[in-house]
C-alpha cells in the first residue's frame, strides 16, 4: 500500500482518482443517455411513418384494400434511395404492399403483439430497425411496418455518437487539470494555519516553555490534537518551573551551610588539613553559584536596547581571574582591542560566560603556560589556553551539563560550559569550538556589534 507522508499529496493524488473514475462513469452514462434518446428518436421517427402510411390504406368497394401513396413517399420508400422502406400484412400472414423487392414482409405479424412494435431484423448484411403498428381497416385488421436501413441512419446522430468519448475527454483533461490547479491552492490555504502552526513550535524550547500553538483559525477536526499539545506545553511549562525552582532554593540553601563550614575550618589546628577542606568547600560553592546561575539564566531576558562594552567586560574578567591564574601557575594576557567594542547584551551576564571560559581554559592549561583574552572589533571575544584541546567527537558533548571527560577529576562540575552556551543564546550570539595550530584549545563566543554612541 503506497503511503504519502502529505496530507496536500494524499488528498491530491485521491481526489485525481475520484475525478477521473467520475470523468470515465459520467462519460459512460452520458453515452448511455445518448445512445437511448437516439433509439427513441428512431422509435418515434418509425412509429410515425407507420401511422402515415396507414393513413393512406384504402378500402375498395369490393372489399379489398388499396393503398396510394402520393409522389413524394414513393421516393422516400423507392428501393433506389434504399434507406427506408415499409410492408403491410393481413392478419393471416399475407403481404399486402412492400417497398421490398420480392414483395416480402419486412416483420413477420404476431396476432399475440400489441398496438405498437419496435423490431430490429436483418436482411442481408443490412441491419434494420423499425415499427409495425397494428390498424383495424373496415374490420380488416392489418399490420403496418416501416423501417430503417441502420447503414444509412442520420449523419448528424452518427457523428454524435461516433465523437462522443473524443469530444467528452478532449474536454475532460484541461477540467481535471483546472480542477487540480484549484484543489492545491484550496488545500494550501486550508492547511495554512497549521503550517503557521508548526513554525510556532519550531520555537519551543526549554527556554521558551511559555510558547503556545494558536487556536483561532486551526479546523475543527485538527482543534482537539493542538489544544491537546498546548495542554500537554503547560504540563512541561510546570515542569520547568518546579525544576528551576527548586535548584534556585537547594543552591540558596546550601550557601548557609557553607559560609558556617568554611568558618569552622579556619579554627582548625591543622593547617594541612584545614587547606584541603578549604579546597573542597571552595569547589562545593562554585557548583552552588553556578546551579544559582543556571536558575538565573532561565528566567533571564535582554533588553533589546542594552548595550555592553566587550573590551571593559574582557578586561575586568582578566584582572578577576589574573591572581587565581597565577596561584595556580599560569598567566593572563589581554590581546587584540584597545577602544570600547559596543555590543548588544547584558554586561555582566557577558562578564559571566567570558569567566566561565577563562577559569575552564586555566583548570586545563598547564603550567607556565598563558591564558590569552583577545578581543575583536568585530564583536567577538576569544580565551586560548595550551592545554590538551577538545577532540572533534566531544564539541557538542561539552556544553551538556554535567558532562565530564573524566568524572574522578576534581575541581569541575562539567556546568560552567553550559552556561556559557546559555548566555550566548540569550545574546544571540554564537559559540566557535577550534583546536590552536600549537595545541590547547580556542574557545571564541561572537556578539552582535551595536552602534557606536553618539558624541557628545
Amino acid at each position: 500500500m503506497i503511503r504519502f507522508d502529505s496530507i496536500i499529496s494524499r488528498i491530491v493524488i485521491l481526489h485525481v482518482i475520484a475525478v477521473a473514475i467520475t470523468s470515465v462513469l459520467m462519460s459512460v452514462a452520458l453515452s448511455w443517455l445518448l445512445s437511448a434518446a437516439t433509439n427513441n428518436i428512431h422509435n418515434d421517427a418509425m412509429e410515425e411513418q407507420a401511422v402515415s402510411l396507414a393513413a393512406h390504406l384504402v378500402l375498395e368497394p369490393d372489399g379489398r384494400l388499396s393503398l396510394a401513396l402520393p409522389p413524394n413517399l414513393q421516393g422516400f420508400y423507392s428501393q433506389p434511395y434504399g434507406r427506408y422502406s415499409y410492408a403491410v400484412i393481413d392478419d393471416a400472414g399475407k403481404t399486402l404492399f412492400s417497398s421490398l423487392a420480392n414483395n416480402a414482409p419486412i416483420f413477420a405479424a404476431d396476432p399475440r403483439a400489441g398496438t405498437v412494435q419496435f423490431l430490429e431484423t436483418r436482411i442481408g448484411e443490412a441491419a434494420i430497425s423499425g415499427a409495425s403498428v397494428r390498424r383495424s381497416i373496415g374490420g380488416k385488421t392489418v399490420w403496418v411496418q416501416a423501417a430503417e436501413d441502420l447503414a444509412n441512419s442520420d449523419v448528424l446522430i452518427d457523428d454524435i455518437v461516433e465523437d462522443f468519448y473524443r469530444h467528452v475527454g478532449w474536454i475532460t483533461l484541461p477540467i481535471l487539470l483546472v480542477l487540480l490547479v484549484i484543489d492545491i491552492a484550496i488545500f494550501r490555504r486550508a492547511l495554512l494555519p497549521l503550517r503557521q502552526a508548526s513554525e510556532t513550535a519550531q520555537h519551543i524550547t526549554p527556554a521558551r516553555t511559555d510558547i503556545r500553538l494558536p487556536l483561532q483559525e486551526i479546523p475543527t477536526e485538527v482543534r482537539p490534537l493542538v489544544s491537546a499539545i498546548n495542554k500537554a506545553l503547560d504540563r512541561l511549562d510546570e515542569g520547568f518551573r518546579l525544576q528551576r525552582e527548586f535548584t534556585a532554593d537547594a543552591a540558596h540553601e546550601l550557601r548557609t551551610p557553607l559560609s558556617i563550614l568554611r568558618t569552622r575550618v579556619e579554627t582548625l589546628d591543622n593547617p594541612g588539613v584545614a587547606k584541603a577542606l578549604r579546597q573542597d568547600i571552595e569547589a562545593m560553592s562554585r557548583v552552588v553559584g553556578q546551579l544559582l546561575d543556571i536558575a538565573e539564566l532561565e528566567a533571564f531576558a535582554i533588553d533589546p536596547a542594552e548595550v555592553a562594552d566587550l573590551q571593559a567586560a574582557s578586561a575586568e574578567v582578566a584582572g578577576f581571574v589574573a591572581p587565581l591564574a597565577l596561584e595556580q601557575g599560569r598567566e593572563i594576557a589581554l590581546l587584540g582591542a584597545t577602544a570600547p567594542v559596543l555590543v548588544k547584551g547584558n554586561a555582566e551576564m557577558i562578564k559571566r560566560a567570558i569567566r566561565n571560559l577563562a577559569e575552564n581554559a586555566i583548570r586545563h592549561a598547564p603550567k607556565d603556560t598563558v591564558v590569552e583574552f583577545v578581543v575583536q572589533d568585530n564583536g567577538t571575544v576569544t580565551v586560548q589556553d595550551r592545554g590538551p584541546g577538545i577532540p572533534d567527537e566531544e564539541r557538542e558533548l561539552i556544553f551538556r551539563r554535567f558532562w565530564r571527560r573524566d568524572r574522578n577529576h576534581q575541581g569541575s562540575s562539567g556546568l560552567g560550559l553550559s552556561i556559557v552556551q546559555r548566555i550566548a543564546e540569550l545574546h544571540g550570539a554564537s559559540i566557535e569550538v577550534e583546536r590552536r595550530v600549537m595545541g590547547g584549545a580556542q574557545f571564541s563566543l561572537h556578539f552582535i556589534k551595536a552602534a557606536p554612541y553618539p558624541e557628545a
